[in-house]
């Protein structure tokens, strides 16, 4: 990186000179509004120098630093931003963070990110830091499963975005080809880029891809069809000798397709480019039939998030978003799918060792995206590391701009370990009463999704403890339910973890006797029908082994009270039914005193007749007499815990 030197100004100097800092401060917003960042920075620079950098032009000073990926000295005006001012942009600190990430300081780092979760703890990117605090072990865990090597290709300006084309390897370069000079990029002060070619033996020497596919501005990130006659690759918005520009007069990237004719390439913009916003780094399914790419147009999650296009032949499908599981607030970039579907990107949004960091996802049978991992060392670094490829055979190419580089540079990867580890999940746990907290042995304890399908079930064991396998997804949420004979259904909400191995432990808390308010007593205890002889309400023998679980029920639960209900079919006046069903009701509630020692207070008796029948055989409908028995029916509605 390079270093500035930092004069001190003499007070008179600073008030003297404060018309032309004023003036140099407006010539660098010009330059900073058209992304010209090496010039901003030299007129920030020239005020911020002098001693007199309003808090803005702090913040735009480290921006100008960090978009051009000088992280080190983006840091150091970030804390100068932040010092300055006392309100400053959650984004801000999020920035800073990162810049701090590249030094390696990831304690202060921390620091910074854990106000930024205070601030805005609704933020992804918030709630990732503080769901795994320890990421720094866990990127550990996923290190070691690449050997990378600089290739001896590099040039002194940068040379990134490494595609497989055929026996060669086709890249995008800054330098200059010195048939095709161009012009300097005033975001980072050096020419715009072209694709170039070398066979992956590294036999011949570089060569320009195609004038029919360079142009005098940049071109970048390049896909190819397997049979070689497609490309699709990245643009600045220039076609057909029209340089086109956004409503602000900025230039956006664009992706373009170019066909393979006898006489060359042909090319022509993709129809779902904008003027307006970037859309940019193709990549394509096995099938050839998805396009994904990056873009920072409306709607979505961050910075820039990354999408898909279905392909048919000429035309082109609904863009759709690949989701909050991918796209965070930040950077999401770069994308990458192989041929068994997994898709590796660059983000600065998700938990990384700082700057752009390469993450793997698989993807699921729906087309949707489960668990991301960050790559690990050596893949990542603290700088930015991007363009990831890989073939069927664990060989690959990226670029990093890392400690030691010169700018970007290509590097050559060699898979060693499976990059997505094989997920086990358990869930383990224990049942207690929720008053006592003593344990419960024999409950059912059952394993269910999220919409309440059954997946698993286990008994606890004596020492109330129970446990299920790892047959569990990553970073989904299961429901956890355990049952037992007097005792309230416990159910708890389990979510898994994203690492590739964890333990969720879920304690189930059962209340006794705690029957909700205006059930059923007997439907809780599952009795069989009270029945009673023809115009008779003197309790049989069948009847008193029902009771006498209603009396069990009572005599545990000291604090339950019931009222007891009887009902009869519709035969026979509506007066009469309701007299009996009066009768009945009484002497329910009486064998429930006498014989159980029940305390008459926590009872009471109604008769309802035929006024609640349970189905549609009133008056004058002909039922079978299971019809009309399913009226006779005595009930214990719980009226007190």
């Amino acid at each position: 990186m390079k270093k500035y030197l930092y004069f001190i100004s003499c007070l008179f100097l600073v008030t003297s000179l404060g018309y032309a800092q004023k003036e140099t401060s407006k010539k660098g917003d010009k330059e900073y509004d058209l992304y010209s960042f090496i010039y901003a920075r030299e007129y920030y620079l020239k005020v911020a120098n002098r001693g007199n950098a309003s808090p803005e032009l702090l913040q735009k000073l480290g921006d100008s630093y960090y978009f051009i990926s000088d992280y080190e000295s983006a840091s150091k005006w970030y804390n100068a931003y932040l010092k300055s001012e006392s309100n400053v942009p959650p984004e801000y600190l999020y920035r800073y963070a990162l810049s701090l990430k590249t030094l390696k300081a990831y304690a202060e780092s921390d620091v910074v990110m854990d106000k930024f979760y205070k601030i805005k703890g609704s933020d992804f990117r918030a709630i990732e830091f503080n769901d795994n605090r320890d990421y720094l072990k866990e990127i550990g865990l996923q290190s070691g499963k690449f050997t990378i090597n600089k290739v001896d290709f590099n040039d002194k300006y940068s040379d990134f975005a490494p595609s497989f084309y055929g026996d060669t390897l086709v890249f995008a370069s800054n330098r200059v080809h010195r048939k095709y000079d161009k012009n300097i990029h005033a975001w980072n002060n050096q020419p715009f880029s072209d694709l170039y070619r070398i066979n992956k033996d590294g036999k011949e020497k570089v060569s320009f891809f195609s004038k029919d596919i360079n142009s005098k501005y940049h071109e970048s990130t390049a896909v190819f069809t397997k049979d070689g006659k497609t490309i699709y690759f990245t643009r600045n918005n220039y076609l057909n000798n029209v340089y086109a520009q956004d409503d602000n007069g900025l230039n956006r990237l664009k992706l373009y397709r170019g066909q393979r004719t006898k006489k060359g390439w042909t090319v022509e913009e993709l129809p779902f480019n904008s003027n307006q916003y970037s859309v940019a780094h193709p990549s394509l399914s096995a099938d050839e039939r998805t396009l994904y790419f990056a873009s920072d147009m409306p709607g979505g999650y961050g910075l820039s998030d990354l999408y898909k296009v279905s392909i048919t032949g000429n035309t082109f499908g609904k863009i759709i978003n690949l989701g909050k599981e991918i796209n965070s607030e930040s950077r999401e970039t770069f994308p990458f799918i192989t041929q068994d579907n997994r898709l590796f990107f660059s983000s600065d949004g998700h938990e990384g060792l700082g700057g752009l960091d390469v993450f793997v996802s698989k993807m699921n049978p729906d087309g949707s995206f489960g668990s991301i991992y960050n790559l690990g060392e050596p893949i990542n670094s603290p700088q930015d590391d991007f363009t990831f490829i890989i073939d069927s055979n664990g060989e690959g190419y990226m670029a990093s701009n890392r400690e030691n580089s010169q700018n970007d540079e290509i590097y050559s990867l060699k898979q060693l370990k499976p990059v997505i580890p094989p997920c086990k999940q358990y869930i383990k746990g224990i049942v207690k009463d929720n008053r006592t907290f003593e344990i419960i042995g024999g409950a059912t304890v059952k394993l269910l999704t999220s919409d309440g399908q059954l997946i698993a079930q286990t008994v606890s064991g004596l020492d109330g403890t129970y446990s299920f396998p790892d047959k569990l997804d990553c970073g989904k949420q299961y429901l956890v339910r355990s049952e037992k004979e007097k005792y309230t259904t416990a159910e708890a909400i389990a979510l898994t973890g994203t690492t590739a191995e964890s333990v969720i432990t879920q304690e189930l808390l059962m209340e006794k006797g705690n029957f909700i308010t205006g059930t059923d007593l007997g439907q809780v205890l599952k009795l069989e029908p009270i029945f009673f002889n023809l115009n008779k309400w003197d309790i049989r023998p069948d009847a008193e082994i029902e009771l006498k679980k209603v009396i069990g029920a009572m005599q545990e639960f000291p604090g339950l009270k019931i009222d007891v209900r009887s009902h009869t079919d519709s035969r026979a006046s509506y007066k009469y039914n309701m007299t009996l069903s009066d009768k009945r009701s009484k002497s329910i509630m009486e064998y429930l005193v006498k014989k159980g020692n029940i305390a008459p207070d926590r009872l009471t008796s109604h008769g309802y007749g035929e006024s609640q029948l349970v189905n549609g055989c009133k008056d004058g409908v002909k039922c079978t007499e299971e019809e009309h028995q399913l009226n006779r029916r005595s009930e214990f509605i719980i009226v007190q815990k």
